[in-house]
């Protein structure tokens, strides 16, 4: 695959993964500093990564959200919470579940902020249970 096909193969995975929303504003912000940087991800990230098909895209998102609580990476994680959500088929039960099992391998107060995090994100999108 050359450049220019993995670029496209990216950005397809980039909006399904993401949402096409998200892309489009993402892609609005792109100015002279930023714009390798967004090809080198949308290529890479996106393009070699995300489009391996050993793993599926569900297994692919857990293991972003785990490793962005580990890393405590917390506007990546809000990203991939929300986006699991409303573009990758998750339940808020799916979402707890990584957190409740990233509270044992990478630490309770890590998982606590990401609860919160998560939280949020579930309220907002109208998906908090009684």
């Amino acid at each position: 695959m050359n450049d220019d096909q993995r670029r496209a193969a990216g950005m397809t995975q980039r909006r399904k993964v993401l949402g096409d929303a998200w892309v489009d504003k993402s892609l609005a912000n792109k100015n002279a500093f930023n714009a390798e940087f967004v090809d080198l991800i949308t290529r890479h990230a996106w393009g070699e990564i995300w489009t391996r098909p050993h793993f599926d895209a569900r297994t692919r998102r857990v293991l972003v959200i785990g490793t962005m609580v580990a890393l405590g990476q917390w506007d990546e994680f809000r990203l991939h919470v929300r986006a699991a959500l409303t573009e990758g088929g998750f339940t808020p039960d799916d979402i707890k579940e990584i957190l409740l099992q990233q509270a044992i391998y990478c630490g309770v107060p890590a998982a606590n902020h990401a609860v919160k995090e998560a939280g949020a994100i579930v309220q907002e999108l109208g998906l908090l249970k009684p």
